[in-house]
């Protein structure tokens, strides 16, 4: 656009208001709502994060963090992204598995024996699960690993029949954990992962799968006694920003956001690891008994994990091209069985 005609005043004019509009295009606060407590590893990754995307963007982008539940829960926080109140949030992939079904992916029961088949599976299907939540309107800044989630609970348990009696809760919204655990004869309760420490408290409910970091963050370990010795399935954690929000960003800055956060997620999931480690040794020296599964729940279990991956394609719980993509990762790694 030339400027070199026309009025001085006029010049001026123009040209501010340029400048005026390249600055509110490339200015952006993103807040973003967590369940997260403040003082986790998660929130001072989150917080390393935004200060240096703050720090090389010279401050045009800035993000805000409301840590420990305050915006409400997860169906709270995406209401309030749709409407503008927030840009974005960190969620489970059961939670986010609402409006982006295929994120739950790396969830299924029993899917993966090790953290080695976890890391080359997710090698594989990242950018897939990736593309799924860009389809359902959101950036993803990153998927976290948290680690194998073990049931535990204020009661003895150690078979599926001992389950059968609980009262367990599961995540809002989980459709895979419902479908497990009713496959598995249980009938669970399920509850934002804000209510649970209350709902233990109560006796609404008396058991709760979690990673043994997770347990102590968010002081489960206080009232659960018992745990499983059996990983149930691997959490995953996603942080998001609505796609609106994130295309009012300049590219070059949605670039450095981009980048720093993957750093922040590398991070974390090798932070996670060693987090789980030590907590499990935590719970230990805390008094919670670790019961092995009684042996013939062996193939039981085993046979449940399949039952429900057969359930969930039945009733179309994840996409035909992202059931195709895992089969194909499971087998490139087992040589061909899942």
């Amino acid at each position: 656009m030339k400027l070199s005609t026309g009025p001085a005043w006029l010049r001026l004019a123009a040209a501010s208001l340029l400048a005026l509009a390249g600055a509110t295009v490339q200015a952006a606060t993103l807040r973003i709502a967590t369940l997260a407590p403040d003082g986790t590893a998660w929130m001072r990754e989150m917080r390393a994060g935004a200060d240096a995307v703050k720090q090389k963007t010279d401050g045009r982008v800035e993000i805000k963090y409301f840590p420990g539940g305050v915006m409400g829960d997860s169906q709270t926080v995406l209401r309030k992204v749709k409407v503008g109140q927030l840009q974005g949030g960190a969620f489970t992939a059961g939670e986010l598995s609402e409006v982006a079904k295929d994120v739950q992916i790396y969830s299924l029961p029993f899917l993966f024996r090790n953290l080695d088949e976890v890391d080359r599976v997710r090698a594989q299907l990242d950018d897939a699960v990736e593309a799924s939540i860009r389809a359902a309107g959101f950036e993803p800044l990153g998927i976290s690993g948290g680690g194998f989630a073990y049931l535990m609970s204020t009661r003895d348990l150690k078979s599926r029949d001992d389950l059968k009696a609980a009262k367990v809760w599961i995540p809002q919204g989980d459709k895979i954990a419902e479908l497990a655990f009713r496959t598995a004869g249980i009938t669970p309760i399920p509850l934002a992962l804000s209510d649970v420490y209350t709902s233990l408290q109560t006796g609404l409910i008396d058991s709760a799968a979690n990673t043994t970091a997770g347990a102590i963050a968010f002081q489960w370990h206080t009232k659960l006694k018992y745990m499983i010795d059996l990983p149930l399935s691997y959490v995953t954690g996603v942080l998001v920003v609505d796609n609106k929000s994130w295309g009012r960003i300049d590219e070059a800055d949605r670039a450095i956001v981009s980048a720093e956060f993957a750093a922040v997620f590398k991070r974390l999931d090798a932070q996670n690891r060693l987090d789980n480690a030590a907590a499990l040794d935590a719970l230990k020296q805390a008094g919670m008994r670790i019961n092995q599964p009684v042996a013939a729940d062996g193939k039981s279990w085993e046979s449940l994990g399949s039952e429900s991956y057969q359930e969930l394609i039945r009733q179309g719980g994840i996409t035909p091209d992202m059931q195709k993509k895992l089969e194909a990762a499971l087998a490139s790694i087992r040589g061909g069985s899942r």
